[in-house]
């Protein structure tokens, strides 16, 4: 029998507000509109059919981040998905397969010679696989620049035996704003960037239908897309500490959670002791890069029931199963007795979820109002 109450629930667990999601996912679909563009999730946060049934209808555009998701969706009806990373050649008969049941799998290329082993595997497995070039508007990681000399021989190793899908790029560098500002001026090297890769493509007589960028910061802040017909966004669907930092939500908006108990009170020490440690909370710092007023340690400590941060209380350290809770100003150690459930708010979403095989569901009272499934591994 499933726990009716996060009082019932073995520690620790993953716990997700329904009625935040649900805000977040109308903002960002109410933005896209305004935009002008056709709004293509990244479903690695959530990797939650559940979820992502709330985010789009099974036929919509979806990103995804590993081919086990992009067979989990497929297996739900979701029948257009892009695969957001270069892919492994291996792992092209998986892509293979999932297009001859129907699904179109969009494939990740920013190089000729993986440009050119698409098309080969394409060629020796009976599909024609589909391809965008990926463009570096500045975050470094991957990709060509726009105006790379190379750009059109990728493009004409894709028309030989597979075919190119347009162009798109990733501004991760946008987590490095710190105003809306910032961010918007990332969101326009993006759309300068990959709006310049596709004019050279199709002045060069190859069709670009697909122009597409994203991250949650460039979205939430863009001036203009003019240009782009999609956008990728993921981390919004639940949002987190270093989003709400960077000014891309508040914490209020914040939807997902790990439910704790406490198992230690230490007053001497000045700590209470929870049983979520790295494990549970993920080790992501990227708070401390805000600044001593922004850091939010391993994550901020907040009420179970209501998911309203506790004044200064933070988790300070963690061991593996061990979470330190610690405090700005002074622990009110009374009311902390060993066996009460707290909620840990995650600096990143994504790493947080990514410990757990399913979301316990709530809408702003202690009662689960579902259980839903989500897929790991790659």
């Amino acid at each position: 029998m499933q726990p009716a109450t996060l009082e019932q629930l073995d520690t620790p667990a993953l716990v997700l507000d329904q009625r935040r999601m649900d805000a977040n996912i109308l903002r960002m679909r109410e933005r896209a509109a305004a935009l002008g563009v056709v709004l293509r999730p990244h479903l690695k946060t959530c990797k939650s059919v559940d979820v992502a049934l709330r985010m789009v209808q099974a036929g919509d555009p979806v990103t995804v981040s590993t081919l086990r998701e992009a067979e989990y969706f497929a297996a739900a009806g979701f029948t257009d998905i892009f695969y957001a990373v270069a892919i492994a050649p291996d792992k092209l008969g998986r892509v293979a397969a999932l297009q001859q049941a129907g699904t179109r799998v969009l494939l990740a290329v920013d190089s000729f010679e993986a440009a050119r082993r698409i098309g080969l595997a394409g060629q020796r497995l009976g599909v024609r696989f589909e391809a965008l070039v990926e463009i570096d508007s500045g975050d470094g990681r991957s990709g060509i620049a726009a105006d790379a000399p190379g750009l059109q021989d990728i493009a004409a190793a894709l028309a030989d035996g597979a075919s190119l899908a347009g162009v798109f790029t990733h501004g991760g560098h946008s987590y490095g704003g710190r105003s809306p500002e910032q961010h918007a001026d990332v969101a326009e090297q993006e759309r300068a960037a990959v709006t310049a890769a596709a004019g050279r493509l199709r002045e060069a007589g190859h069709a670009c239908p697909i122009v597409s960028l994203g991250s949650t910061p460039s979205v939430v802040h863009a001036r203009s897309l003019e240009g782009v017909t999609e956008v990728r966004a993921g981390v919004y669907v639940f949002f987190d500490l270093f989003q709400a930092g960077i000014g891309s939500c508040t914490r209020d908006d914040i939807a997902l959670g790990v439910l704790a108990t406490v198992i230690g009170n230490h007053p001497e020490r000045g700590q209470v002791v929870i049983d979520a440690g790295a494990l549970a909370l993920s080790k992501d710092i990227s708070t401390r890069a805000l600044g001593e007023a922004g850091d939010c340690g391993y994550g901020l400590v907040a009420d179970a029931d209501t998911g309203v941060v506790l004044n200064d209380l933070y988790v300070h350290g963690v061991s593996q199963e061990h979470g330190i809770i610690r405090s700005r100003g002074a622990i009110e150690h009374a009311a902390f007795p060993i066996g009460r459930r707290l909620l840990v708010l995650p600096n990143h979403a994504c790493l947080t979820a990514a410990a757990y095989d399913r979301y316990h569901v709530v809408a702003g009272t202690g009662a689960i109002e579902a259980v839903w499934p989500r897929v790991n591994g790659w």
